[in-house]
This record gives C-alpha cells, sequence and structure tokens, in this order.
C-alpha cells in the first residue's frame, strides 16, 4: 500500500510530465516549421504524457495530474475529500517546476524573449488562439472536462476492461486538444494552467482564474452525475 507522501510524489512527477511534455511540444516543437509537428502533435504530446505516467504511476496514486480530475473523482464518490489538499498541492508543484524548467531551455536561444505565450498559456478573448470570446472558452472548457472525467470515470470503474483504462484517458485528453487548441489552447487542467501562467503574467497572469473555475465547473458536474446516473451500485 503506498504511503501518502509515495502518492504525493507520484502526483508531483506525473504533472511535471504532463505539463513539460505537452507544453514543450508546443513551444520546442511545433513552433519550428522545419519540424512541424502541427496541432496534430502537439494533441499527441498531451495524450501521451497522461497515458505513459498513468502506467508508470497510476498504480500510486491513481494517476490524477490534475486538479479538476481530483474534484471531479471526489464528486464521484472515488476519491476522499481528506486527500483533496495534498494532491492539488502536489500537482501545482509539478506544473510550476515543469514550466520552470521549460523557461530555462527556451531562454537559452540568442533572440529569446519571454512573450505572451510563449510558454502555451491559455486564455480567451485576446488571448485565444482563434479569438475565441469568453462564452465560448467557458463551454469549451466545462463540456470537455465534464467529458473527460466521465471517460476517466468509465474507464477506472470495476465492470471495465482492466488494464486499458490508461489508452482510453490519454487518447480522450489527445482528442479534446484537438478539439480545443484553437479556442482556449486547451485547460481542461488548472496545474497545467498555473505554471505558465506564473511565468508569462500579464494577461495569461489575469485570466488564469478562467482556467481553475469552468474546468473544475466541469468536473463536478460530470462527477456528480456519474454517481447519481450511472455508478456501479454495491
Amino acid at each position: 500500500m503506498p504511503t501518502t507522501s509515495q502518492k504525493l510524489i507520484a502526483e508531483l512527477i506525473g504533472t511535471f510530465w504532463l505539463v513539460f511534455g505537452g507544453t514543450g511540444s508546443a513551444v520546442l516543437a511545433a513552433a519550428f516549421p522545419d519540424v512541424g509537428i502541427g496541432l496534430l502533435g502537439v494533441s499527441f504530446a498531451f495524450g501521451l504524457t497522461v497515458l505513459t505516467m498513468a502506467y508508470a504511476v497510476g498504480p500510486i496514486s491513481g494517476g490524477h495530474f490534475n486538479p479538476a480530475v481530483t474534484l471531479g473523482l471526489w464528486a464521484g464518490g472515488k476519491f476522499p475529500a481528506s486527500g483533496i489538499g495534498g494532491y492539488i498541492a502536489a500537482q501545482l508543484v509539478g506544473g510550476i517546476l515543469a514550466s520552470a524548467a521549460l523557461y530555462l531551455i527556451v531562454s537559452g536561444r540568442p533572440d529569446f524573449a519571454l512573450q505572451l505565450g510563449g510558454l502555451a498559456s491559455n486564455g480567451f478573448g485576446e488571448h485565444s488562439p482563434g479569438k475565441f470570446n469568453f462564452l465560448s472558452g467557458a463551454v469549451t472548457e466545462v463540456l470537455l472536462t465534464a467529458g473527460f472525467l466521465i471517460v476517466i470515470l468509465g474507464a477506472t470503474a470495476r465492470r471495465a476492461a482492466p488494464g486499458f483504462a490508461p489508452i482510453a484517458i490519454g487518447l480522450a485528453l489527445t482528442l479534446i486538444h484537438l478539439i480545443s487548441i484553437p479556442v482556449t489552447n486547451t485547460s481542461v487542467n488548472p496545474a497545467r494552467s498555473t505554471g505558465p501562467a506564473l511565468f508569462e503574467g500579464g494577461l495569461a497572469l489575469s485570466q488564469l482564474w478562467f482556467f481553475w473555475v469552468f474546468p473544475i465547473v466541469g468536473a463536478l458536474i460530470a462527477g456528480f452525475a456519474w454517481r447519481a446516473l450511472l455508478a456501479e451500485r454495491d
């Protein structure tokens, strides 16, 4: 049985990998035309980070790597309230360390100047990649986070085929990014949004609250709905 400290370390490592791998692919690989992984590549990078760490450290902590997932699993009756604070703190540390590491790498370019979006921050309105407004961003983050939680709760249910949950969850996150990168640069994860915003500051930081509120709203809706309508009954 993993200890509490082992669980928190696993969440920190998993969230670091998610934020560094996902935003790193956007900042380092997608930004250069001769490499050109584009939207499809970045979407798969995010999905692969969750898939790989869900197998690596998921058996230790459950593989949340996301405050919205932790709260959604609590709402769905799959996680104790007593563990929420520690998990979210570990996830935030992991996300911030990932952005710090990415900043150290990108600042090594001779022409480096940190600009808005330079660490793949999330945004709406002026800061949206496609200039989508507040309502478009809010609906996108709520719906896609809710869908993500439904996949997680279903794939990890006792009646689901064992061993395949990380694949379903990773592919779900890939799909989410394929849909929403043009809208908000895809959050569905407050820890993923916090690291880049803290380093970029300005508009990214002023909009950070948005990427806490709406992913969590979506996760709670999905968790409570699952518990009421779809959960297994003993």
